[in-house]
């Protein structure tokens, strides 16, 4: 219970509490059920990287491609710039 009751402190204008409790309602779930099923499916930040490197490893094994640091950053540049031109529309 700890754990969401941060969520009423950190708004002054309740509005990010009252948006997320009426999206939760619009699908017959609480609050608290809505954010439980959310936490289940956000990953943590040392899971995403957890699945990346498995993604780099697999790729390496079947393919060979191993992309250096500087090869990912400039390629996570031009995803960013993609998806600024896209969602700019």
């Amino acid at each position: 219970m700890a754990k969401f009751t941060s969520l009423n402190r950190t708004s002054t204008d309740g509005r990010p509490k009252d948006r997320l409790a009426a999206i939760a309602a619009s699908e017959g779930l609480s609050l608290r059920a809505y954010l439980a099923r959310l936490a289940e499916t956000v990953l943590t930040p040392a899971e995403r990287a957890e699945r990346a490197e498995k993604a780099r490893a697999a790729l390496k094994e079947w393919n060979g491609y191993a992309p250096t640091r500087s090869e990912q950053d400039d390629l996570d540049s031009e995803l960013d710039r993609r998806l600024a031109r896209v969602t700019a529309r």
